[in-house]
């Protein structure tokens, strides 16, 4: 079939268009297939011979080809995406891209996304991260309770985030050091971050130092996460060492710890009543939030700080000095009841004090009950209560 006149000069702006990049959204070739059709080849007597062309349009013979990086199929590729995005839970856009700059090799990207996580961890390093949780491991002889800090609440839930936080304090019973019961022994960051941690998680395994585990975590979760140190409370000889974590979403974890030592006199008094005891103790330590044992464990700077202020107060009502002095003392003894856990009412039943409750299962077993030490720690006070902390040493050997 041959062209006529009439269809001449529209075939020639047809050629011209087709000889200009053509502008689209997608990336189609302009490739040698369409630009070795010129308007001379074009003939008014010619016939078109489409056989020369695949896929023709209107008979012309010209067909537009979208261009991969890849032979991966479409069907291929989102695939990839989602194993890498399950292997390292790193942002999909950041899947995305190693994957294509490794021409859609799976490890290579693998690898390229966990050196991008080390940089990226570093640049965090530096930004507050006061969220995260405290995880408590135990056994016959201690109690560790470890701060693991993140930036936010959301990272502070995640699965991953978490049992690296229980591994971490498993790891930190380790760490032998002078056995005290009657302290609470400090244990920094720096005693830590040299420790193996064996890691059992599809994205987050096998033995890794401390530090190590955390740099992958941060670069895992996108956030900056740090050691918050952590505490070693050791059992007494003979007696009972209770815990209790508030807002735990799973065994070993939570927000707020209380731990607690009872010290039973007799080495043949039963302990189920001490146990039971321990265990309230130690939730009200968490409810009640008592900062020293006795009165006499009150520091005289603290002591003379809360007088002055209630002195202070009691002189603002225009009373006589024999009425100030005693509303100062009144108020003192309320101060004592705030603060020190022998003086105040046991929150599971406020007709009792703890000293009343502890004489109550001193006769239950018919030997004299004592509480040897407690602790109270909640999320984003351990590098604070570290820092503060001058009656004892970190520990500082692993076994």
């Amino acid at each position: 079939m041959g062209f006529s006149r009439g269809v001449k000069r529209p075939i020639e702006m047809l050629c011209k268009r087709l000889n200009s990049p053509v502008n689209s959204g997608h990336t189609y070739s302009n490739g040698p297939v369409y630009r070795e059709i010129s308007c001379t080849g074009f003939s008014e007597n010619k016939p078109i011979d489409s056989s020369n062309y695949s896929n023709p349009i209107c008979g012309f013979g010209i067909f537009f080809s979208r261009s991969y990086s890849s032979q991966a199929s479409a069907p291929e590729q989102i695939n990839l995406i989602k194993q890498l995005r399950e292997r390292t839970s790193a942002p999909i856009k950041d899947v995305k891209s190693a994957l294509i700059a490794y021409d859609w090799d799976i490890e290579a990207a693998q690898k390229e996304l966990r050196k991008r996580g080390v940089v990226l961890a570093s640049k965090k390093s530096s930004r507050i991260a006061a969220e995260g949780v405290l995880a408590l491991a135990q056994n016959k002889e201690k109690t560790v309770v470890v701060e693991l800090n993140c930036e936010t609440d959301f990272v502070a839930r995640n699965e991953i985030f978490q049992l690296t936080a229980l591994s971490l304090a498993k790891s930190a019973l380790l760490l032998e050091g002078s056995k005290q019961s009657y302290l609470t022994v400090p244990v920094g960051p720096e005693c830590l971050e040299d420790l193996k941690m064996n890691l059992d998680h599809p994205k987050l395994n096998g033995e890794k130092t401390v530090q190590n585990a955390i740099t992958e975590l941060a670069a895992m979760m996108g956030e900056n996460v740090r050691l918050g140190g952590g505490f070693t409370m050791y059992a007494p000889s003979y007696g009972v060492l209770s815990t209790y974590l508030h807002q735990s979403s799973q065994p070993g974890v939570g927000r707020i710890a209380g731990l607690l030592s009872l010290e039973v006199e007799d080495h043949n008094a039963p302990t189920d009543a001490v146990q039971r005891v321990g265990s309230e103790l130690a939730m009200h330590v968490v409810a009640a939030k008592p900062l020293f044992l006795a009165k006499e464990d009150v520091s005289s700077d603290a002591l003379g700080h809360e007088r002055e202020i209630l002195k202070s107060q009691a002189e603002s009502t225009g009373k006589s000095q024999m009425a100030i002095d005693k509303i100062v003392e009144g108020r003192l003894r309320k101060y004592f009841e705030e603060v020190v856990l022998m003086e105040q009412k046991f929150v599971v039943d406020d007709t009792l004090n703890i000293k009343t409750l502890l004489n109550n299962v001193s006769k239950e077993v018919g030997s004299p009950v004592k509480i040897g030490n407690f602790l109270r720690m909640e999320v984003g006070e351990g590098l604070r209560r570290l820092e503060a902390s001058s009656k004892t040493e970190p520990l500082a050997e692993a076994a």
